[in-house]
């Protein structure tokens, strides 16, 4: 039962931590059960919650079971428990993950002929012949109740990036997307009516991006389990598209040095063999890095999945901050993305846990006491001794969440404060100034999922005031100069940010002039466009040193201040976070 109790641990206990649901749930050292197995079962049931609550609300179990009562320990079915129950007892393959034993699971299956029928009632009601149709209703359902636009009334879409390593977007249109109608605006994805077609349209800035109405699911589909498409931001496509162009002329190797969990490597390696193809030359090799080995774990899966492993190295546990631009290995790299770590405050909506609709209760919860501490000292016996395994099998209905993650920037942040944003920007800048001092590099692209001044543009004016980028005739990409899709996003840099209403931010201003700052790309939360916060800049190099030698800015910082960063790095950041 502890993938039950977990789960409903994590969806009523306020947290206290900063980055995403995700991230917190598998960075937790609290629970029994498999973060993966949680995970998916918050999600799965997060998605079928209304239908659920209907068929529990009909069949009345939690009236005529409110309290299951083995005559030595007293244990409660609450309505957030019997709907994470129920899911798995209606919708999984193996039925309830608990001991057949369990008082909780026998108090579910005592009425399994009156759920069964209220389920199948619950379907016809809604005129679908199979679950897949009915999971579709109901996501319907749950966009005309909750409605599919945040509060400031913009459309957050899917986004699905065509992978060109194993597949084309003509391919994609003629088979997962066949059954999709093409509309102008993102508006258009999610019109009311009752019209059950799907929609779909093509992004007039990324090339092979297309955007569906949220709550599309592709987890179960073949193009997605082989790797065809990948789910991915629409900003976060923005610094692979920057560095590459639509004409990538295949000089020299690329590195990734911020990579896990790899949707950017990835997209870099798509981007090749699209140039690869309409060349027939052949493409550079992609070398890609993470601080951390385990997320470097998924980083390698994510590549091997999309098909770029023969051309795409992965340096496990590498801190690109570690590596020597002098290093043979790096020799022929001319192009480098980097994504450090940030604030996060561009995200939208990720730090939310999912708010599921529950039945209505059987009577009232006891309040906490003995028989809430009896309660817990029953599920660690249970635990323990309902199955010869320490985890609960996990149903078969929960087996997308060992697919890698596609999440951006899935990294835990603290409290957004002026200091911290310095001790970001401190290490932005490193990690920049860093990848122009490696000899054949020609084109570095920066970005962010912040949408603070400190971490963007005044990063930006640093770089450029830089000892090492005067000295190479390092320089910000041009606007006229960008990829023919950038060239047309309108949202650019900005010169000032004002402080904010708290006095945690102290606000400022940058030096850089009108050209630079339309060189910077902004994506701004809660606008017409669909993305959270981001923020990207590319720079190129005119000059001809070779880069051989040391930054004597970057080399004199203070250590003191370094060790420092490091040690927070370690503590928060676990890694660069893609």
């Amino acid at each position: 039962m502890s993938l039950y109790y977990d789960a409903a641990s994590i969806l009523t206990t306020p947290s206290t931590a900063g980055g995403s649901f995700k991230s917190r749930l598998y960075n937790s050292r609290n629970l029994k059960a498999s973060p993966a197995q949680v995970y998916a079962l918050i999600t799965e049931a997060a998605k079928w919650d209304i239908l659920l609550k209907e068929v529990i609300d009909q069949a009345g179990i939690l009236k005529l079971e409110p309290k299951v009562v083995p005559h030595h320990c007293p244990v409660l079915l609450t309505p957030l428990l019997a709907l994470l129950l129920v899911h798995d007892h209606l919708l999984a393959k193996n039925g309830i993950a608990a001991p057949a034993s369990h008082p909780l699971r026998q108090a579910v299956e005592r009425h399994k002929i009156r759920l069964k029928g209220e389920f199948t009632k619950a379907r016809v009601r809604r005129a679908c012949a199979t679950i897949p149709e009915l999971k579709e209703a109901v996501r319907k359902e749950k966009l005309a109740a909750l409605g599919a636009k945040g509060s400031s009334g913009a459309v957050y879409p899917r986004w699905v990036r065509v992978n060109n390593v194993r597949t084309t977007m003509e391919a994609q249109l003629k088979t997962t997307f066949a059954a999709f109608e093409n509309v102008e605006s993102l508006d258009g994805l999610v019109v009311g009516g009752d019209d059950k077609q799907k929609r779909m349209r093509l992004d007039p800035h990324i090339p092979d991006l297309v955007a569906v109405a949220p709550g599309v699911e592709f987890s179960s589909t073949p193009a997605y389990k082989n790797g065809e498409i990948i789910l991915q931001d629409k900003a976060s496509c923005f610094p692979a598209y920057l560095l590459l162009g639509d004409d990538w002329d295949g000089q020299g190797d690329l590195v990734d040095g911020c990579a896990a969990p790899g949707n950017k490597t990835t997209h870099m390696a798509s981007l090749l063999r699209k140039a690869k193809s309409k060349k027939k030359a052949e493409s550079s090799r992609i070398i890609s890095m993470d601080a951390s080995s385990i997320r470097a774990k998924t980083l390698k899966k994510m590549v091997s999945i999309a098909g770029a492993d023969s051309f795409t190295s992965v340096l496990q546990g590498q801190d690109f901050l570690a590596l020597d631009p002098q290093d043979p290995r790096f020799k022929d790299v001319t192009g480098l993305l980097l994504d450090p770590s940030c604030s996060g405050s561009g995200i939208i909506g990720r730090d939310d846990v999912p708010q599921l609709v529950l039945p209505a209760p059987g009577r009232p919860t006891p309040a906490s006491g003995s028989k809430n501490q009896t309660q817990g000292k029953k599920r660690k016996r249970n635990d323990s001794s309902g199955s010869s395994s320490n985890q609960p099998s996990t149903p078969s209905s929960l087996t997308s969440a060992a697919t890698p993650s596609t999440s951006e920037n899935d990294t835990p942040i603290s409290e957004i404060t002026q200091d911290r944003l310095l001790k970001l920007s401190n290490l932005q800048f490193r990690i920049v100034t860093h990848a122009l001092a490696f000899p054949a590099a020609r084109k570095v692209t920066y970005s962010t999922c912040s949408i603070h001044l400190l971490e963007n543009e005044a990063v930006v004016q640093r770089i450029l005031e830089s000892d090492i980028a005067k000295r190479r005739g390092w320089r910000v990409l041009r606007r006229d100069e960008q990829p023919e899709g950038l060239k047309k996003w309108i949202h650019r840099g900005v010169k000032r940010e004002e402080p904010s209403a708290d006095g945690a931010i102290e606000g400022g201003e940058v030096n850089l002039s009108d050209e630079e700052l339309g060189g910077c790309l902004r994506c701004w939360p809660g606008d017409e466009e669909g993305t959270g916060g981001f923020f990207v800049a590319g720079f190129v190099r005119e000059g001809d040193d070779d880069g051989s030698m040391v930054d004597a800015e970057n080399e004199s910082e203070d250590q003191d201040s370094i060790e420092q960063e490091n040690e927070d790095e370690d503590e928060e950041w676990e890694g660069f976070s893609d």
